[in-house]
């Protein structure tokens, strides 16, 4: 036998052997010792049995039948050999089975046909607050809930439990106990038609909320949503909810569908939002303080439940409140209006109603100022239209104002205004050249500079200036200059009107400048400059003119004109003939190239280079009959005056003309330099000849100068000799009185000083000694203050003390001593320490100078049936000891 068809097969192992010849498997359990046969393959193990622990299960797919524990076996016929009987295991093929450890305690192997599925698993342990959702897959009947179920059919079971798997019904989930916190709800839609926890039946897809704090397990048709959070509610926010249909909110109030209303904290501090509920929107408070106010639109009316739509509602502070839905404020919070001396406020009804202010009525569209100081809130009836303010204005300022019922505008100036009710600021509009001149006033020029453009013209370039706003409601100002003068033009009285400077201009409001365009360059071009002034001059202008001779020799001359305007003041009708010309500057020009053009081609070249300036000032100014060129010239269209004209240049056009005069300028100046050269030479050799004679001259002075100078210094010698020994006779006497008269003032000042010294020593002692005796007196006043304090708190004491003794003894006591003899009375007094008393009724004059008779006389019949008092003076108050019954102050002397 081959030790190869020797199988082992251990404890607690198997293995499966297929039969070649009749192909049925068979299995063998061990420990056992197999001999394998020719016709036989061991197709599996040997494989350890399947053994559950405790708590386990496995699943096996196509499991054999067991009958009373054991294998279900079956016969058939051969087929090969139909008399021969084989035996194989029963599967239940398709099925599956679930095998658990306590059904399965032993290890048990796989027979023929059956497979593992999977691993071996656990029991699933089902805690409390758990649950397990299960669907059957096939009909069966439930023995743990004694119920027939249905394949498809869902339940759940609910936990603590250990789960043991069927094959009859298939694990959905897990389901886990929601926890609904304080604030929060739990959402639940129904899967199918249901009665819930509540008793409350639920159709399938419909949504509740379970709101009870706590766990909640849910049923098997339910399925949670979310968790719902609620929202928290403060004295600041509130909520708009609106219902998506009829329903009972959790307040218990109905609402309707598309209702909408308010949550605040007073119905709840936390709102959970119901499933037939949207929330639109959170609303903060609306505070106002003690000063401010604001207008509701369509206010909540607490009386119908419901808004007045269109209405308005004046609330006022201090007062804190949420809109309500459909509510809105018209312009917010506002803050009341405070209104200086110089502020009022432009008010317009927007309805008609009664002002109770001024108990009349007002009309709708009605307007009228109300004036400060004060404070005001507009009713709902009223718009404020504008705050208006007192416009500050100096004499050269103003403003214009127009009239809304007539339309007239009117200019005010040099007052703090305030505008009427019925009267508006009004903009005037002036021409975009206007306004960029008056602005050009900033940068001190009264036109614009003209531009050269990239062809080398100049032309006019109109540009804004950066910074400049002008506030259109006030009146146009614009300073022209000396020497300037200003049309403006009055548009609806069709009248002009011309103001000369330095002044200032303010423009009407029907009243435009006259713009001033002027030509400028050399030659002149048209339209480059612009300005609102003319200047009047005296002022020069050039210009460039090409003339040609009575020979045709064409020249450029470069001339200059001194001109200004000739005009009167006090004459506003001549005046207005300045601007009837509107370039002067081109027209002048013009006009005086014609004349010079015309006198120039009437002589030759050599002729007007000889009497150049002659022919062009005759030209340009004229003759008079006697034949005498005019000092000036007059346009009397608009008087200006030209007064000079010069030439600048004169260069030939042609290259002739340009050769031509090179030579007379060279011969002119060949001329020139000779003369000038003789008239040096003659002026040198004059000059040297007189400088010769100056110099000898020079000389003889010096030397009568030098022998004058030698007398003196001799004179001087003598003189000198004679006060030297005067000099010093005169020294030393002077030296010996001043150190005499030195001497005596030393002594004197000695004397002096020691005086001085002696009576500042006593000055010291004296203001010692005052300064002693002050503060000893300082010391008694002070020890006489406290001795004094001492006395005056002693006497409180007794005073305090006696009058203690007087309660203590009490009224009645009081009476009973006045009521008794004399000796007991002085034996009580004195138990009570009085040393000096007396008693009276309280109604009889006391006489102090017979006390000592009443104490001692027949007082008590007197006292008989009478109230008493006991007397008690200020000065026995002030000092007891020193002071008797008799009324006499005893003063005692200090030793």
């Amino acid at each position: 036998m081959s030790t190869s068809n020797l199988v082992r097969i251990p404890p607690f192992t198997y293995i499966h052997i297929l039969d070649n010849n009749s192909t049925i498997t068979r299995i063998e359990i061990g420990p056992a010792t197999y001999v394998k046969k020719e016709n036989e393959t061991i197709v599996l193990g040997p494989k350890q049995m399947i053994r559950l622990k405790p708590r386990t299960y496995c699943i096996i797919q196509d499991p054999i039948v067991f009958v009373d524990g054991k294998p279900a076996i079956i016969e058939f016929s051969d087929p090969n050999e139909p008399s021969k009987k084989l035996k194989t295991y029963k599967n239940r093929f398709g099925d599956r089975e679930i095998r658990t450890a306590e059904k399965w305690q032993d290890p048990f192997p796989l027979y023929p046909g059956e497979i593992l599925i999977g691993q071996i698993e656990s029991l699933q342990v089902i805690q409390k607050d758990k649950s397990l959702k299960l669907r059957a897959v096939r009909d069966f009947f439930d023995e743990d809930f004694k119920v027939e179920r249905k394949a498809g059919d869902q339940w759940v079971r609910i936990g603590p439990f250990t789960y043991g798997p069927r094959i009859e019904e298939k694990i959905v989930e897990t389901i886990s106990a929601q926890v609904i916190k304080p604030n929060t709800a739990l959402l639940l839609q129904a899967e199918q038609n249901m009665v819930d926890v509540y008793g409350n039946e639920r159709k399938a897809g419909e949504q509740w909320l379970i709101r009870e704090n706590g766990s909640y397990l849910p049923q098997v048709q339910e399925r949670v949503l979310k968790t719902v959070q609620g929202r928290v509610l403060t004295d600041k926010k509130a909520l708009q909810v609106k219902a998506l249909s009829d329903f009972k909110d959790a307040y218990g109030i109905k609402r309707k569908a598309g209702e909408e209303w308010l949550v605040t904290n007073k119905m709840t501090q936390v709102h959970i939002q119901d499933v037939y509920e949207e929330i639109v929107r959170e609303i903060s408070v609306t505070a106002l303080s003690g000063r401010q106010y604001c207008v509701v639109l369509n206010p909540y009316d607490l009386k119908t439940k419901a808004n007045r739509y269109g209405a308005r509602e004046l609330r006022k502070g201090e007062l804190t409140f949420f809109l309500q839905p459909d509510e809105y404020l018209e312009k917010g919070v506002q803050e009341i209006e405070v209104l200086g001396e110089d502020e009022a406020l432009l008010l317009r009804a927007n309805e008609d109603f009664e002002d109770k202010a001024t108990s009349k009525k007002k009309l709708a569209g009605e307007t009228w100022l109300i004036h400060g100081p004060c404070e005001y809130i507009p009713p709902v009836q009223v718009d404020i239209v504008q705050k208006r303010k007192k416009l500050p204005l100096d004499e050269n300022e103003g403003i214009y104002v127009r009239d809304k019922n007539s339309g007239e505008v009117r200019i005010v100036k040099g007052v703090a205004y305030l505008l009427k009710a019925d009267e508006e600021l009004w903009e005037k509009e002036l021409p975009t050249q206007v306004e960029i001149l008056i602005a050009q006033q900033i940068t001190g020029s009264a036109y614009i500079p003209p531009k050269i453009n990239a062809k080398g013209e100049l032309v006019y370039e109109q540009y804004q200036i950066t910074g400049y706003i002008r506030e259109k409601h006030k009146v146009v100002t614009y300073r022209a200059p000396h020497n300037t003068a200003v049309q403006l033009y009055d548009y609806k009285t069709k009248q002009s009107r011309v103001v000369f400077g330095p002044d200032l201009v303010l423009l009407g409001p029907d009243e435009h400048f006259t713009l001033v365009v002027l030509s400028a360059g050399k030659p002149k071009v048209e339209g480059v400059i612009r300005s609102l002034v003319l200047n009047l001059g005296p002022d020069f202008m050039s210009d460039i003119v090409i003339v040609e001779t009575l020979d045709h020799a064409r020249l450029q001359l470069q001339l200059s004109y001194n001109w200004h305007f000739n005009y009167d003041r006090n004459n506003k009708q001549a005046n207005e003939r300045l601007f009837s010309v509107k370039d002067f500057v081109g027209d002048a020009c013009k006009s005086i190239a014609s004349r010079v053009r015309g006198a120039v081609s009437a002589i030759t070249f050599e002729d007007f280079h000889t009497k150049s300036s002659t022919i062009i000032r005759a030209a340009v100014f004229g003759k008079d009959k006697d034949d005498t060129i005019r000092n000036e010239y007059e346009f009397k269209t608009n008087g200006l005056v030209m007064t000079s004209v010069d030439i600048q240049s004169m260069e030939p056009v042609d290259v002739k003309t340009r050769e031509s005069l090179e030579k007379s300028v060279t011969l002119a100046i060949d001329i020139s330099t000779k003369a000038q050269e003789a008239a040096s030479d003659h002026q040198a050799k004059r000059l040297k000849q007189e400088s010769d004679a100056e110099l000898e001259r020079q000389e003889l002075e010096n030397q009568a100068r030098i022998e004058e100078a030698n007398k003196r210094l001799l004179i001087l010698q003598a003189e000198s000799a004679v006060i030297e020994s005067k000099g010093s006779s005169t020294a030393k006497a002077k030296a010996i009185a001043e150190s005499k008269l030195i001497s005596g003032q030393a002594q004197v000042k000695q004397a002096e000083l020691a005086a001085q010294a002696s009576r500042i020593e006593s000055e010291i002692e004296l203001e010692q000694m005052n300064k002693e005796f002050e503060a000893e007196i300082t010391h008694k006043k002070r020890v006489y203050e406290l001795e004094i304090n001492k006395a005056r708190e002693m006497a409180k004491i007794e005073t305090t003390k006696f009058k203690q003794i007087i309660d203590a003894v009490g009224k009645d006591t009081l009476v009973s001593i006045s009521k008794a003899g004399p000796e007991m009375k002085v034996k009580l007094l004195e138990s009570l320490g009085l040393k000096g008393y007396l008693v009276t009724d309280g109604k009889t004059p006391v006489n102090l100078f017979n006390t000592a008779n009443g104490l001692i006389g027949n007082i008590t019949k007197q006292m008989a049936g009478s109230k008493c008092c006991l007397l008690y003076t200020s000065d026995a108050a002030d000092d007891l000891l020193c002071v008797d019954l008799g009324g006499r102050r005893i003063i005692k002397k200090k030793k």
